[in-house]
């Protein structure tokens, strides 16, 4: 890009920052009217509800903002790349994308604004951004296609056991047909799944809840009141059916580290936090692990957490329920306050804090972190849908 287109991407930024979100409402409309075989890359629930839309709105804003210095963007590019990987985002779909961008930019901004020269400001910035996004997730594919077990693309797996872990979340674990090896996997990442529903194909990523193996994959999915496809696994699916699945991918990962850790979930924000737990509980460092859920018939993996806080002495668990049924046992009722958080914390607050559930939780929990002393850059979270700023 020359000097001058990179000033008058800039130069749309207070457009971005209060009418981005419409562009991009309008974008996605031109998208799926024109190309509908892309519908199946996006989760229609998170458009109904405006979540993708904002979050691709944000990230248009954000790179416009730092087209001077893309290292500025930090993690955004990373959980962009491994989104796209998971659900097997291929540099056929970026020019559709960019089409349709340029298009909605000329459409909802009108030509006295959106002119030739900043349309073709934008589509050199386009252009930027996919090169980098597609040799980066080239990068990762590759490396997945080449690794002891991995693939590239889709493989087909078996439910070899579907079983229930609480009135809403039940875990599949699932073996690859070709009966070969799988991908290691690390604490925290996600696999991408395909179904077809109605002749109709559907991809979702679902965090990986077991430690990695070599030779198989847990998913404990949660089912929503209007999930089409939890719904299809809860009801339709059985031991013996197959799934197509993508390679593990996700950059919310248990990093080295000997400082006390805390694990915060919230519903079924627990998964990725079972296999950080596991693999952290050999190290010796203090682990405290905090989770919090409505009542006792939606908690999933209480009797896992419990055994492994009774062989493991450095582990404390400390459960909250927000609507305890009247035979619960809980550490602490309602929501989970910033004192009954810093009463569960280590007494060191120099330490490695992951937490993952509704965002309002995690805003809530962020919040707490920060009030707290937590070094921010100690503290780690992932979204279950599109990305999204926790202080909006």
């Amino acid at each position: 890009m020359t000097p001058e287109q990179r000033a008058i991407v800039k130069s749309t930024v207070p457009l971005l920052e209060t009418g981005g979100e419409a562009l991009t409402r309008h974008f996605y409309a031109l998208m799926f009217s024109e190309y509908p075989q892309v519908r199946a890359l996006f989760n229609q629930t998170h458009q109904a509800s405006g979540d993708q839309q904002r979050a691709l709105a944000n990230g248009v804003l954000m790179y416009a903002k730092h087209i001077d210095h893309l290292d500025a963007l930090g993690p955004l590019v990373g959980q962009i790349v491994s989104k796209h990987v998971s659900l097997n985002i291929l540099p056929e779909h970026y020019p559709i994308v960019g089409s349709c961008l340029l298009r909605a930019i000329r459409e909802v901004l009108g030509a006295e604004i959106a002119t030739d020269q900043v349309i073709e400001a934008w589509a050199q910035a386009y252009g930027q951004l996919s090169d980098i996004l597609i040799a980066a997730e080239e990068g990762v594919y590759s490396a997945n296609e080449n690794a002891t077990g991995g693939w590239r693309g889709r493989r087909s797996f078996k439910i070899a056991q579907k079983v229930v872990e609480s009135d809403e979340i039940t875990s599949f674990y699932l073996v690859p047909v070709d009966g070969k090896p799988v991908l290691v996997h690390q604490p925290g990442q996600y696999i991408g799944l395909l179904l077809r529903l109605d002749g109709q194909e559907v991809r979702r990523n679902y965090s990986l809840s077991a430690l990695s193996n070599g030779e198989s994959y847990r998913i404990s999915v949660k089912r929503e009141p209007k999930g089409l496809v939890s719904n299809h696994l809860h009801d339709n699916l059985a031991e013996g059916d197959e799934v197509e699945l993508f390679a593990p991918s996700g950059d919310f990962i248990l990093r080295e580290s000997q400082k006390p850790l805390a694990l915060i979930t919230a519903g079924v924000g627990i998964t990725p936090a079972l296999t950080m737990l596991d693999a952290a509980k050999a190290s010796g460092r203090p682990i405290h692990f905090i989770h919090c859920a409505r009542n006792g018939a939606v908690h999933a993996f209480k009797d896992w957490v419990d055994s492994q806080v009774a062989a493991h002495p450095q582990l404390l668990r400390f459960f909250c329920y927000s609507e305890p049924a009247v035979n619960d046992q809980s550490d602490a009722k309602g929501l989970l306050s910033r004192e009954q958080l810093a009463e569960w914390l280590p007494e060191n607050l120099d330490l490695d804090a992951y937490f993952l559930g509704p965002k309002p939780f995690m805003a809530q929990v962020k919040r707490h972190l920060s009030d707290l002393g937590v070094p921010g850059d100690q503290c780690h979270y992932e979204f279950f849908g599109p990305a999204s700023a926790l202080e909006a």
